[in-house]
């Protein structure tokens, strides 16, 4: 399992690399679905074309950790296998990664439902801090956002 927050750069992550590890996990045998979801920079917004995205966070050991947990409940609420998450921060362009999660799950409704768990809450629980640069000037975009 991989529930990390890399600085971009630091570390080299891919759907493709979390699937592979995930396939590894010792019980995949009684996995049935693996759901992905890989989360980038839009080129266009409200009409403006993106130049940089600047991700942050306040407390990179405070939303780690709080990123665990998360990742714990989840696993437990819909009982899956093996849950990989990776959320990138920094300065990011037009199609860079920022956020992929892999899941291992037993059957298919389960393991889409925990994903989507886990996409909205680490866009609405964690503190995270976008300031997207475009044509049109500069906007900060607070979790939840």
């Amino acid at each position: 399992m991989v529930v990390k927050i890399v600085q971009k750069g630091d570390e080299i992550y891919s759907i493709a690399s979390l699937v592979e590890k995930i396939k590894k996990n010792k019980d995949v045998d009684s996995g049935g679905a693996i759901f992905t979801f890989e989360g980038f920079v839009r080129g266009k917004e409200d009409n403006s074309k993106v130049k940089e995205l600047n991700l942050t966070t306040t407390d990179i050991e405070n939303t780690q950790k709080e990123l665990e947990e998360l990742v714990e409940n989840v696993s437990k609420e819909y009982d899956t296998i093996e849950i990989s998450v990776v959320h990138y921060i920094g300065k990011f362009y037009t199609g860079d990664s920022l956020f992929l999660v892999a899941i291992l799950g037993k059957h298919r409704k389960e393991s889409l439902a925990a994903l989507n768990d886990i996409i909205e809450k680490v866009k609405f629980d964690l503190d995270f801090q976008k300031e997207e640069i475009s044509d049109s000037g500069t906007k900060i975009i607070l979790s939840g956002g």
